[in-house]
């Protein structure tokens, strides 16, 4: 076993996670509840964007409909950007399944 080859290797994927980490949080991931009336956009750190509300769905009588409606696009918009990220590390890492944050 050559360590010094086993050094250069953990060094390329170190730097191809970087990489592929600064590809992530340039990357938006949009989801969308009630049909589309509210539309959340995360990016691939996990920071939410953007938030779009359609104002047919804002009903002063109904708060618990609209707060469900975002909650739910955060959620999916969260997931989405989550999952693209293992998917990404699992590639880089030949499926050696390392945690993300």
């Amino acid at each position: 076993m050559n360590i010094q080859k086993i050094a250069r290797q953990v060094q390329t994927m170190q730097a191809g996670m970087a990489q592929m980490q600064a590809r992530l949080v340039q990357q938006m991931f949009t989801a969308e509840a009630g049909g589309g009336k509210v539309k959340v956009t995360a990016n691939g750190a996990g920071e939410l964007v953007a938030l779009s509300i359609d104002p047919a769905v804002v009903d002063p009588q109904d708060v618990d409909f609209l707060q469900t409606l975002v909650l739910r696009a955060v959620q999916d918009a969260l997931k989405l950007a989550k999952d693209t990220a293992e998917g990404e590390m699992r590639k880089m890492t030949g499926g050696f399944g390392f945690p993300m944050r």
